[in-house]
């Protein structure tokens, strides 16, 4: 079969985990977990590598504490679960629906979110600032890949060739309710 040359366009994963778990550490989390979804998936693999260099670059003593699930509401109650076994404050979601499913699994638990464990979604679903509590979430930049994908498209109908790369964008982080200063021990 013939390969088509052209570029790709992604969120910048592996940025926008950093800064997720950046954040939660500047809240004074420290046992931060990430629950993320099947590595065969490259977004899974760079947002995983994001956690660890945010981790190892600022929490080096800390375990890393991963779980990988599917991106369900059930993978997040389940995720939950193992990472708050693990004495988890902060947990970072590969999605937002992952992320509903995790503070169901903390008030499973008896826990709050987000006074006993803060939670961070990804995507910012339309519906997400709705949630109990509105979901704090990293929000891909659609319009902008958008832009970039047809700006790409009417070069090519131009003649001009396209660069066979990837281009990644920078994601926003929206903060809203679910994250909160790390409870004190």
């Amino acid at each position: 079969a013939p390969t088509i040359k052209a570029p790709g366009f992604a969120t910048d994963d592996r940025r926008a985990t950093r800064m997720a778990v950046d954040h939660l550490i500047a809240l004074g989390h420290q046992r931060v977990g990430l629950a993320m979804g099947p590595m065969r998936m490259v977004p899974a693999q760079r947002k995983r590598s994001g956690y660890e260099d945010a981790m190892s670059e600022s929490l080096p003593e800390e375990p890393l504490r991963i779980v990988e699930t599917l991106y369900t509401y059930e993978g997040g109650v389940s995720a939950a679960l193992h990472l708050l076994e693990q004495g988890c404050t902060g947990i970072v979601c590969s999605s937002d629906v992952m992320a509903l499913g995790v503070v169901h699994g903390v008030r499973q638990t008896g826990r709050s979110v987000p006074h006993d464990v803060s939670v961070i979604g990804y995507d910012d679903s339309p519906l997400i600032p709705m949630t109990d509590p509105p979901l704090t979430t990293v929000r891909q930049p659609v319009e902008s890949i958008c832009r970039a994908a047809v700006s790409t498209l009417l070069a090519q109908l131009n003649g001009q060739r396209p660069a066979d790369t990837e281009m990644l964008f920078a994601p926003d982080l929206i903060v809203r309710d679910s994250t909160a200063a790390a409870p004190i021990d």
